[in-house]
């Protein structure tokens, strides 16, 4: 399993979501995207984290980035966690963790789901990549410091 980098492209992966298959590339264009890989809805840590982006989730929006999550988890179990916890963002099935394993996210002892966020400019272009099962709040922040720095880099003419 390669480890996709800061600074790499990102691979041509799929998801399922409430209406079929999402492309990765399809959600990349005009906003930053931050996907964020998360082992289990309802499991302490992954509330945490879900929960920290929710209330993070206006400042990434002005900030110009949409909010992404995944797990391997059914749409069913997305649904109720969505509605549980009042998330704005989408939830989306990497049925078998093929595009975790894709984008390098590796297993935690060979056996629980990676926690990998990572942000992707609107080339498709990895700029972060924060790795960790411990912390799953501290990386929220960095995440959207990258976000905004992004936002007032200039643009090429």
């Amino acid at each position: 399993m390669a480890r996709l980098s800061v600074g790499e492209p990102v691979p041509d992966v799929s998801f399922r979501g409430a209406d079929g298959a999402v492309k990765l590339k399809d959600l990349i264009g005009e906003r930053v995207l931050v996907l964020y890989f998360y082992p289990k809805d309802e499991t302490p840590g992954c509330t945490a984290q879900a929960c920290s982006f929710r209330d993070r989730y206006q400042d990434f929006t002005d900030a110009g980035a949409d909010v992404v999550g995944v797990s391997t988890d059914s749409g069913s179990s997305h649904d109720a966690f969505k509605s549980h916890h009042r998330l704005p963002f989408r939830l989306l099935t990497d049925e078998g963790g093929a595009a975790a394993k894709a984008m390098g996210v590796g297993k935690t002892l060979g056996i629980i789901p990676g926690r990998s966020t990572f942000v992707i400019d609107p080339a498709g272009v990895v700029r972060l990549r924060w790795d960790g099962q411990l912390g799953a709040v501290r990386h929220v922040d960095e995440a959207l410091a990258i976000v905004r720095s992004m936002a007032k880099a200039p643009t090429a003419s």
